[in-house]
């Protein structure tokens, strides 16, 4: 069954137009002097070879555009987005894992069969995650984005919060709250989803926290759609809410929590993110770890139409890169 995000109901947002150099660099002939045939070929390969496309944000970069993108440059970026030495989630698990299994929010052998035929077996620290028993930081890197994106993805959908009470997902969809992918999509549980659905207090939060969180969740887009996390109508947002409700309920402040999820957001949209890493390098020079949280997380930026605009930009100036693939699946 496939299930459709809608678009929230807000205000018009004025266009944003995204600066454009009034010329595209020259471009470097990968052929002058002696370089032999065999280095292009190896370019190629390598810059194809990141990554498998992003969907519906357009086509791959063309050989000619791969082979004028000099790959060490991308690298480096693909390091700021996603260092290897992954980003240590500021948060402490506790018991959320057994307290989501308990509540019938998954089951826990059909959570960890999903893995097992992805050919991603959980680690020992992903169970120990799971099962509610793990201790100490939580470093968040390439091969566990994809299981925290369905751990926190759980942890949205069934946590009691206004945000899915009263706010903007009560009030649109044909289906009532069942009918978006954040809902219907998650396939895990062992009850039915309207009794998942905000029914679990797994986090309670004073009302200073909750302040904080929903000024987060208004904060925060994801290039899939035009929604911020304040409406989790996919998979994404509602695991993007899950963050930040632990985030806000561990007292963290709103530049941690726009921090975490500009890191966060990397990890789940590494093309995406690499995109808008060469478009701040070519248009601003900054580098993305320099790049504030809260513009980049931002309408202009991270929503689908205003990430189309960068994609748009990098495709005539011959700029697109490739990255690894990631989690932008809708699906468990």
């Amino acid at each position: 069954m496939t299930l459709r995000n809608t678009t929230t109901p807000q205000e018009n947002f004025p266009t944003q137009t995204l600066s454009q150099p009034s010329a595209p660099r020259r471009r470097q002939d990968l052929r002058r002097g002696t370089r032999p045939w065999w280095l292009l070929i190896a370019i190629l390969t390598y810059v194809v070879g990141l990554g498998s496309g992003y969907g519906i944000w357009g086509r791959k970069a063309t050989s000619e555009q791969a082979a004028q993108a000099a790959p060490t440059e991308y690298a480096a970026l693909l390091e700021q987005i996603n260092p290897r030495e992954g980003y240590v989630l500021p948060v402490d698990f506790g018991d959320l894992g057994l307290q989501m299994m308990v509540a019938g929010v998954f089951d826990r052998e059909q959570f960890i069969q999903v893995y097992q035929q992805a050919n991603q077996p959980l680690t020992d620290n992903q169970m120990s995650m799971l099962d509610g028993t793990h201790s100490g930081p939580v470093v968040m890197n390439s091969e566990n984005a994809y299981f925290l994106l369905n751990f926190f993805w759980g942890l949205g959908l069934s946590n009691n919060n206004p945000v899915l009470d009263s706010g903007a997902i009560q009030e649109s969809g044909q289906n009532g709250v069942e009918g978006f992918a954040s809902t219907g999509g998650w396939t895990l549980a062992t009850r039915p989803i309207k009794e998942i659905f905000s029914s679990s207090k797994h986090i309670v939060l004073t009302a200073e926290q909750q302040g904080r969180l929903e000024e987060a969740a208004a904060a925060v887009y994801r290039p899939c759609c035009d929604n911020p996390t304040h409406f989790p109508d996919c998979n994404h947002g509602m695991a993007m809410l899950g963050l930040l409700e632990l985030m806000a309920s561990q007292n963290a402040s709103l530049d941690e929590m726009l921090e975490a999820a500009k890191y966060v957001n990397a990890f789940w949209y590494p093309q995406q993110t690499l995109e808008q890493a060469v478009y701040f390098q070519k248009t601003d020079g900054k580098a993305y770890q320099d790049v504030d949280a809260s513009l980049i997380l931002g309408r202009q930026y991270s929503s689908q139409s205003g990430f189309k605009q960068i994609h748009q930009v990098l495709e005539t100036n011959g700029w697109l890169p490739q990255a690894p693939s990631g989690g932008g699946s809708c699906g468990v």
